[in-house]
């Protein structure tokens, strides 16, 4: 009766995570321009002050909110993965999406990639941010572990790139099956662009390269803007 969560939920899904982005943006921002000096020096008045400008705590939560959102996005993505391989869910489609099923694997092992990044994912997602071991004689006894969020959540980011992709190179061939010409606008942009790059599997071959190609794609290319020049985005 109703479509799954992962394909009627994804506007507030996705929506959720882009604005959590816009949120982190601002913060890294801010403290990118921001003092870290310390102490502060005030000549004019002859003061010294020691504060804690350099403390990183904002960086840290606001790397811990970018693994969870980039998390979710690849979570959400691996979902919709599964539904187009699945023949169960798939209305139809092939098994797997193999040309030749039962001969063929098709994307089966791209949907097992796809789930084990996803869980990687999740256990790099803990956030860094509430832990805390003192230091320096117990003197810098809360720190932030921003390093630690940051290096975390760019893993995290370049998974989502490889899930995200993989189901990209899943819609295009489901696309290919059911016809080309039948999407809209906007996806037929974004499928001739897969195409450009990844041919049609009409026999199982290593898809590792065809991921990272399209993963690389993405990190390069300004999709959304792309998109907005054929289909206005609000």
């Amino acid at each position: 009766v109703q479509d799954a969560y992962s394909i009627r939920c994804a506007p507030q899904v996705h929506g959720a995570s882009r604005d959590a982005l816009r949120y982190i943006q601002e913060k890294l921002e801010i403290e990118m321009n921001a003092a870290t000096d310390n102490p502060l020096i005030f000549a004019a008045e002859d003061r010294v002050i020691s504060g804690g400008n350099f403390h990183g705590q904002p960086i840290a939560l606001a790397m811990d909110h970018l693994a969870i959102s980039a998390s979710e996005l690849a979570s959400i993505s691996e979902r919709r993965t599964e539904r187009l391989v699945n023949p169960s869910l798939n209305e139809k489609l092939p098994p797997f999406l193999a040309k030749d099923g039962g001969v063929q694997s098709g994307f089966m092992i791209a949907q097992y990639t796809a789930a084990a990044v996803v869980s990687e994912n999740k256990s790099l997602a803990h956030p860094a941010s509430v832990d805390s071991i003192p230091s320096s004689g117990n003197q810098e006894d809360h720190v932030s572990m921003g390093t630690i969020a940051a290096r975390k959540a760019n893993q995290i980011v370049l998974n989502a790139y490889s899930v995200i992709a993989i189901e990209l190179l899943c819609a295009a061939q489901a696309a290919d099956f059911r016809g080309p010409e039948k999407l809209g606008k906007g996806t037929k942009w974004m499928y001739d662009r897969c195409r450009e790059h990844v041919s049609f599997m009409d026999e199982d071959r290593v898809l590792s390269d065809d991921i990272r190609v399209m993963a690389e794609w993405m990190r390069k290319t300004n999709v959304r803007e792309a998109i907005a020049s054929v289909v206005p985005i609000v």
